[in-house]
């Protein structure tokens, strides 16, 4: 199997943070669609935006998380920023795509996406596993050499 490459940068961020992030995403997608509220997926391609594409240090959803990690006294164990901004970068098209299909009424096609969504999101949360670094070995990496 190839070793997994993941960006890299001098930032840092809360592991903590990032699994928090995971599962509240996945409860609001789930809550999206359970409850046929697609404001909450609109909601989801903002925060995504925000945590992928500008410098501000919080999110909404990430400013819960941080708040909660704090709260709860998870701790802090220091990761490297960069594979989690390549990270919510897919997740921010994922979504966009969740919501897209979602207002086109293309219902099937859009809970085909948030289940990857789900899978990936689970991963993170529950074994620390970052799909956003397969995919950057397997994608990205093979094109810039």
């Amino acid at each position: 199997m190839k070793q997994i490459i993941c960006p890299i940068s001098n930032e840092k961020i809360n592991e903590q943070i990032t699994r928090l992030n995971a599962i509240l995403g996945i409860l609001l997608i789930v809550a999206a669609f359970a409850f046929q509220l697609p404001v909450i997926l609109f909601f989801l391609v903002a925060d995504y935006f925000v945590r992928a594409f500008t410098k501000a240090k919080f999110s909404p959803i990430s400013y819960l998380s941080h708040w909660l990690t704090n709260t709860l006294n998870l701790g802090e164990k220091a990761i490297d920023k960069a594979p989690k901004i390549f990270a919510a970068r897919l997740a921010f098209l994922l979504m966009l795509a969740i919501t897209i299909l979602s207002v086109s009424e293309l219902h099937s096609a859009a809970l085909l996406i948030a289940g990857i969504y789900v899978f990936f999101a689970t991963l993170e949360f529950a074994l620390t596993i970052c799909v956003g670094c397969i995919i950057y070995t397997y994608l990205i990496v093979p094109f810039n050499k």
